[in-house]
């Protein structure tokens, strides 16, 4: 017969006997708790637990896990003895007791996410990045991760369950560094004499810096130029706008890891669909002219 139980909990082991009986005692292993009413232990967590004649328990306070193995209450009469055996098994929470720390990291680059835990029976350790899916990840103790990509930045939870109690739960941080991206710009098309606002967006970390230029001069604050700075945005004011100002600006973003450029443009009114027109039209004439070369060429 076995008695699980969890640790920290108090024990009762019961036995019973009959008024024939002449000697009984408590056995753990070969070590002897109790002779009869006597306690031979030493540790003040046992106890005897008598009610009446018939019976004689034994009580352990806060159970641990050294206290684990087979007790036996022995029991002799006159004309015969008998044994009454019990296993105790003590069964631990999962506790996790190392993890690692929050990481900032290089996109392309290796991780490996460690979860260490104890417990009895021995845990189960799964993880899971906490996007909108959230949905299991393959690993146990250690997750490893292959060129890591911006995608995969995020916290992590490494929980650990043995179904002894609640699991326990850790998170990891994970911050994926990568070279800026201009995912947006805003072109304008201002009358002369008005403000032309000029806009850049791009994605990167660590936050990108973002510098203005027109033709090969780099713009600054001052004679007209007003240059702001909005986190992951950038804008490009051009106050009084004259006929010179139109043209081709260049946005740039650059962090350690990289750079990344976009042309926006100041247009005259009325021309951005007339240059988005000619552009559409340059490049249905030359797929025109492919396809009159591959005829020729019998391609």
């Amino acid at each position: 017969m076995s008695a699980v139980w969890q640790i920290h909990i108090s024990v009762s082991l019961v036995c019973y006997v009959d008024d024939k009986v002449s000697r009984v005692a408590w056995l753990n292993r070969s070590n002897i708790i109790f002779a009869g009413r006597d306690k031979w232990s030493l540790d003040p967590r046992v106890e005897l637990v008598t009610k009446g004649q018939l019976e004689y328990s034994l009580r352990i306070q806060k159970v641990d896990v050294y206290d684990e193995g087979q007790y036996t209450c022995s029991i002799q009469t006159k004309e015969l003895s008998r044994t009454s055996q019990v296993f105790l098994i003590v069964q631990v929470p999962a506790n996790i007791y190392k993890v690692s720390e929050d990481i900032t990291i290089n996109e392309g680059s290796n991780v490996t996410l460690t979860c260490l835990a104890s417990g009895r029976p021995d845990p189960m350790i799964t993880w899971r990045l906490l996007n909108p899916s959230a949905e299991p990840l393959d690993g146990e103790e250690y997750l490893d991760i292959s060129g890591i990509t911006r995608t995969q930045a995020g916290r992590y939870e490494c929980k650990a369950s043995n179904d002894v109690a609640s699991p326990d739960v850790k998170y990891v941080n994970v911050i994926v560094n990568y070279a800026p991206f201009i995912k947006d710009t805003k072109s304008s098309d201002p009358q002369v004499g008005r403000m032309g606002v000029l806009q850049c967006e791009a994605s990167a970390i660590p936050k990108p810096e973002f510098k203005w230029y027109r033709d090969d001069k780099r713009l600054s604050n001052g004679q007209g130029i007003s240059i702001q700075m909005m986190g992951s945005r950038t804008l490009l004011l051009v106050s009084n706008v004259t006929e010179e100002d139109y043209g081709n600006y260049t946005c740039v973003a650059t962090n350690r890891l990289g750079i990344h450029n976009a042309s926006v443009f100041l247009y005259r009114p009325g021309t951005a669909n007339n240059i988005s027109g000619a552009v559409a039209v340059s490049q249905s004439l030359w797929l025109l002219l492919g396809s009159l070369t591959c005829l020729l060429l019998k391609c």
